[in-house]
């Protein structure tokens, strides 16, 4: 997709409706030259598939269990509102999805018709999913085990989301089984990497990426509902009832905010705000743009649709994020397309034939060049919003 495609118009004109995102071009859909990270990926010990890593690959997460405890310890900090938690708490024990993660035999018909390179980049969508599902399964059962004495009710929402992030992996597992593979999740957590974040950056960047979740889930629901002729793989059926988890999770990392002020009321909450957010949104459009093949593949176009996604994600972070970015400013848009330019060239540097040092030296400027991207998009002015003195904690249905 060309850089230079005409900026997307007002989001408002997609109302409370399908939005109307544009069809691709034809002679996209099978032309786009395929990333790194869409090669088949390596075999674990066990023959199944393994995911190959690389800087916008799912990651596994860990944290300072301790700080958790001394966070949510109701004898530390008397102040904690438990009713948020027990009503919510409520919402997770109700478990709407019980019986909705039912296949059937559209699934593997709907593999087996599927070829060339869409299939390719569906297996990646697949195993990507899985792998970042799995990851937050990984992290809400430990923060269920570890907070049991000091909070709970806390600690048994987080294992009740555990159990919603178990179901959405072993969904997507059976998918990857109907093109004949399957994701080795025993290999995955005792291979992957974990990156360490501090509960705070957490409390960020797992609110934004349920959030976002849900935004993504909802609106590729909405547009195969209205385009039914792009349903190639009926796990998109599923979208509508499965986005409400995420939302429901992140309503919770809402809840574990509000209930931690000192983490939304400062200067320094609206730096760190913003570039979770910008993070966040930048790796999405990246990864997407690199997977224009698939967005296509099911009628969508993939720049509209992220931006739409963008949008609205920031506009629900904004309830209770001090400060977000402008990211409906256009100025915001041609900032991610030349990144998404460069981030090509890097890719171009990483298949070439070219020895490592030839390949580190044509990254430097390329890197630099990014960054400056980065730090522009940083920079912008941004949105004041958000509170921590909400009347009382009502999770909302957005759509």
């Amino acid at each position: 997709m060309a850089a230079e495609m005409a900026l997307v118009k007002p989001i408002s004109k997609f109302g409370g409706t399908t939005p109307k995102l544009s069809s691709p071009r034809p002679y996209g859909m099978f032309c786009v030259k395929m990333s790194a990270t869409a090669q088949p990926a390596p075999k674990s010990k066990k023959g199944k598939t393994a995911i190959k890593e690389t800087l916008l690959t799912p990651r596994f997460y860990t944290t300072d269990f301790d700080e958790m405890e001394r966070l949510f310890n109701t004898e530390i900090n008397r102040k904690l509102n438990q009713s948020d938690f027990e009503a919510l708490l409520q919402e997770f024990k109700t478990d709407y999805n019980q019986t909705h993660f039912v296949r059937n035999k559209e699934f593997k018909e709907a593999a087996d018709n599927m070829q060339g390179p869409l299939r390719q980049i569906f297996v990646e969508f697949l195993e990507r999913s899985c792998t970042a599902e799995f990851s937050g399964f990984l992290l809400y059962k430990e923060l269920g085990r570890r907070l049991k004495k000091t909070n709970p009710v806390v600690a048994e929402i987080f294992a009740l989301m555990s159990r919603d992030e178990a179901r959405h992996a072993g969904f997507l597992n059976k998918g990857l089984a109907d093109f004949n593979l399957a994701l080795d999740l025993g290999f995955l957590t005792k291979a992957r990497k974990y990156t360490f974040f501090k509960p705070k950056f957490i409390f960020y960047a797992t609110y934004l990426s349920e959030k976002i979740g849900y935004w993504r889930y909802i609106t590729i629901y909405r547009h195969l509902k209205a385009n039914p002729e792009f349903q190639v793989y009926p796990i998109f059926k599923y979208f509508e009832n499965w986005c409400q988890d995420e939302n429901r999770h992140g309503d919770f990392f809402s809840a574990l905010l509000k209930a931690q002020p000192q983490f939304l009321n400062d200067w320094k909450a609206k730096l760190w705000a913003r570039f979770f957010c910008l993070s966040v949104y930048v790796t999405m459009y990246l990864n997407d743009c690199q997977r224009t093949t698939f967005y296509e593949g099911i009628g969508l176009n993939t720049k509209e649709f992220d931006m739409h996604v963008i949008i609205e994600t920031n506009r629900t972070t904004a309830r209770i994020f001090p400060a977000v970015l402008d990211v409906e400013n256009p100025e915001f848009k041609r900032k991610l397309d030349r990144m998404v330019e460069i981030n090509k060239k890097l890719s171009a540097v990483a298949e070439s034939q070219d020895i490592p040092f030839v390949k580190n030296l044509k990254r430097i400027p390329l890197i630099a060049a990014l960054a400056s991207e980065l730090l522009a998009a940083y920079l912008m002015p941004p949105i004041e919003s958000g509170s921590v003195d909400f009347a009382d904690f009502e999770p909302q249905l957005v759509y």
